[in-house]
C-alpha cells in the first residue's frame, strides 16, 4: 500500500495539471483568441468558462474595456508656422481581436505606439491647415472630431481597434512666440476697445442731442401755452374791468383814486408837489369827487 502512494499522488498531481492546463475563463471585460501551436483557431473567444487541449492549444486574454493612451506633449506648427506645444489624449479599445493580434502580436505596447505615431502624424497635418486663432479657440471641436473619424476608420482596418474619442488637454505656446502672441492680442484688444469706446461716445452725442432738441421743443410750447393762457387771463380780466366799469363807472374811479392813495403815500418818507385843486385829491375833500 505505502509503495503505491506516491505513484497515486504523482498520477493525482498529472491530472490536476492536466485539468488546469486544459480549462480557462474569459471574463467580461476581455477578449481572447485561442491558438493552436501558435496559429489562430478560433478567433473572438465569449466570456465564460472553455476547454482546450493541452500543450497544444494557448489563449492570449487581451482587456476589452476603454483604454486611455496619454501621449506626451509635442511641437506642432500651424498655417502661419506659428509653433504650439500641445498634450493630448486618445481614448481607444479593442473590437476585432483576430485582426488586433495578427497586427501586432497581441503587444498592447506596440499597439500603442502605433496608436500614438498615427495621432501624432493626425494632429501634425490639421494644425498645419489651420491658424492660430483656430486651433486655440475656432475650431478645435472640429479638428478633434474630424481627426477622430479619421484614425478610427484606418485603425479598424489595419488594427482592429476602435478609436473614441481624440482630445486635446492643452495647447501652450513656447516662450519664444507667446510674448510676441500676447503682444498682438492685447494690441487687438485695445483697437476692439478704441473702436466700442468711439462707437458709444458717437451714440452718446445723439442720445444727448436729441434729449436737449426734445428739451428745447417742450420749453418752446410750454412758453407758447403759457403767453397764449396769460394772453386769455389779461383779456378776461380786461373784460371783468370794462364791465365793471360800464355798470358803475364813478365808484370804478373812487376804487382807483384809492389804490393811488395807498401807493403813493406808502412810505412816509415820500414828498410829493401837488396842487390841492388836482385831479388827483379831487376823492379827499368829497367822497363824490366834488371840488
Amino acid at each position: 500500500m505505502n509503495n503505491k502512494s506516491p505513484l497515486i499522488l504523482g498520477v493525482l498531481a498529472l491530472l490536476l495539471l492536466v485539468v488546469s492546463n486544459s480549462l480557462y475563463v474569459v471574463k467580461e471585460t476581455e477578449r481572447a483568441v485561442l491558438l493552436r501551436f501558435g496559429a489562430i483557431s478560433q478567433s473572438d473567444v465569449k466570456p465564460g468558462l472553455h476547454v482546450k487541449v493541452p500543450f497544444v492549444n494557448t489563449v492570449r486574454i487581451f482587456d476589452a474595456r476603454l483604454l486611455t493612451l496619454d501621449s506626451p506633449s509635442e511641437r506642432y506648427l500651424t498655417l502661419e508656422k506659428k509653433a504650439v506645444i500641445v498634450d493630448s489624449y486618445t481614448k481607444w479599445r479593442i473590437i476585432d481581436v483576430e485582426k488586433f493580434y495578427t497586427s501586432t502580436g497581441g503587444d498592447e505596447m506596440r499597439a500603442q505606439d502605433i496608436l500614438g505615431r498615427r495621432v501624432k502624424d493626425g494632429l501634425r497635418a490639421e494644425f498645419g491647415r489651420r491658424s492660430m486663432h483656430e486651433v486655440v479657440s475656432g475650431q478645435r471641436d472640429q479638428l478633434m472630431e474630424e481627426l477622430t473619424v479619421k484614425q478610427d476608420k484606418e485603425l479598424r482596418k489595419t488594427l482592429g481597434i476602435e478609436v473614441v474619442d481624440i482630445r486635446v488637454k492643452q495647447i501652450d505656446l513656447p516662450s519664444d512666440v507667446s510674448d510676441s502672441v500676447y503682444a498682438r492680442m492685447n494690441t487687438e484688444r485695445q483697437r476692439e476697445a478704441r473702436e466700442h469706446r468711439s462707437k458709444g461716445k458717437e451714440l452718446a452725442e445723439g442720445i444727448r442731442a436729441a434729449a436737449e432738441r426734445e428739451s428745447t421743443v417742450i420749453a418752446a410750447n410750454a412758453f407758447r401755452d403759457s403767453e397764449v393762457t396769460r394772453g386769455e387771463g389779461d383779456a378776461t380780466a380786461a373784460a371783468i374791468y370794462a364791465k365793471a366799469y360800464t355798470q358803475d363807472p364813478e365808484f370804478y374811479a373812487f376804487v382807483r383814486s384809492l389804490e393811488a392813495y395807498r401807493s403813493s403815500f406808502a412810505n412816509k418818507s415820500d414828498v410829493m408837489v401837488v396842487e390841492p385843486s388836482s385831479e388827483f385829491f379831487k376823492y379827499l375833500g368829497d367822497s363824490k369827487g366834488g371840488k
